[in-house]
């Protein structure tokens, strides 16, 4: 799936746990009447494909969805493994 918008967050790689597991997010707002924000995780290697990329550029992000749930309670993620 492919999602599309202009990067308005981008954080630093950030080490999750104990086994130095990385991710690193960034946050589009995408384009349309209803425009949406968007955070998506980057995770181990992947890091480091939104190095070349800056706040307000335009991309375009290919994703994956998922959903976990945890004690009765559902959560989703967006994780990226591709941005142009």
């Amino acid at each position: 799936m492919e999602v599309a918008g202009k990067i308005i967050v981008k954080k630093e790689t950030e080490q999750v746990g104990a086994n130095g597991f990385t991710k690193r997010t960034v946050v589009i707002e995408t384009d349309g009447q209803y425009p949406k924000k968007l955070a998506i995780d980057f995770v181990k290697e992947k890091t480091t494909l939104l190095d070349p990329f800056q706040i307000g550029q335009e991309v375009k992000i290919q994703i994956n969805l998922s959903s976990n749930e945890s004690n009765g309670k559902w959560f989703s993620q967006i994780q990226g493994w591709k941005i142009e």
